[in-house]
């Protein structure tokens, strides 16, 4: 009686469709951390734009309250060397405060469009109003009307 053998036959590698399921999941990884990024970053830059835009406005505010709230205040003659300002048109002041002024500050090669109007609340406090705008959505240089956030705020003075 002859037995015949068999050989078995190992097979070794990896096979097609393996392959393109690993390839599926590298490639949908790939993706998920690419978007993750993208808007990590766009994140970053409008909040980088609004912590300009505070700044700009406390420096304002302190600036006013340290020369006693005056009614005649030109940031442009005290913050020029430090902040690249000029006066300009800007947003409309709220209701019962007297437009002090309306300016331009380029930061970052961006502008933000600030709008100073003061009010005496009482016999001897004054209140101050900073309302700050810029262009989020354009990068760059921008004007008035490409104008989508805002940041106000108001402090007082005696």
């Amino acid at each position: 009686m002859i037995l015949k053998t068999r050989k078995i036959r190992c097979r070794s590698g990896f096979s097609l469709v393996g392959i393109m399921i690993a390839m599926t999941i590298i490639i949908a990884a790939l993706i998920g951390t690419t978007n993750f990024r993208y808007y990590s970053a766009l994140d970053a830059k409008k909040a980088a734009a609004k912590i300009t835009a505070s700044r700009i406005g406390l420096m304002l505010c302190e600036n006013w309250r340290g020369l006693g709230g005056t009614e005649t205040y030109d940031p442009v003659a005290y913050l020029s060397p430090d902040l690249t300002i000029t006066a300009s048109s800007g947003l409309t002041e709220p209701a019962g405060f007297t437009l002090l002024g309306s300016y331009t500050a380029t930061v970052n090669n961006a502008n933000f469009y600030i709008t100073l109007s003061w009010n005496d609340v009482s016999a001897g406090l004054r209140a101050l109003n900073i309302i700050v705008a810029w262009a989020q959505r354009q990068q760059g240089q921008s004007n008035l009307n490409d104008v989508d956030k805002t940041f106000q705020f108001t402090t007082y003075a005696l």
